[in-house]
């Protein structure tokens, strides 16, 4: 899945405002503005993304990018925490799989139990175990670590938006 069809799904599915977008792009370390944004969100074809430098009125959004607007969503929701002693001021980049990202930070962000995330999977009509979940929640290098397809993360922003928008 693309990073900016996920901006659009989570954009969608907690409605989200684009001077909220531009704010939460911000926390996270990115300096956009509105019309930034508004050109992130437009809708394109898989194919046309491989061509995206040529389409005007477009922005792609790396994976560095998708990463500190999640890291930009927890201090949105949550609120700005002061760093321990000897604790960078902004996370590190992790180079993580965007999907497997997606769900740690969202459910850091709204405060979501593991039984309510696979409550919103059901919602979504896909039947996970607790075993896979948190298999898809470790940290990647763990022996138990597995990475989560775009089905997955497609399937949990449906229900996302199923439980935020009814």
């Amino acid at each position: 899945m693309l990073n900016n069809d996920i901006l659009i799904r989570v954009r969608y599915a907690l409605d989200i405002r684009d001077i909220d977008m531009v704010e939460i792009f911000k926390l996270g370390g990115v300096h956009v503005t509105k019309d930034d944004v508004r050109m992130m969100l437009k809708k394109i074809d898989e194919e046309e993304y491989e061509d995206s430098a040529d389409i005007e009125d477009y922005i792609r959004c790396n994976n560095a990018m998708m990463e500190q607007f999640l890291n930009g969503l927890v201090t949105f929701k949550r609120g700005k925490q002061e760093p321990r002693p000897g604790q960078p001021e902004t996370p590190p980049l992790t180079g993580e799989s965007v999907n497997n990202l997606l769900l740690k930070k969202l459910k850091i962000s709204l405060a979501l139990t593991s039984e309510e995330m696979l409550e919103i999977f059901e919602s979504a009509g896909v039947r996970v175990t607790k075993g896979e979940l948190g298999a898809i929640l470790r940290k990647e290098g763990h022996k138990n670590y597995r990475e989560c397809g775009d089905k997955f993360a497609r399937n949990f922003l449906k229900g996302l938006a199923l439980k935020y928008r009814g």
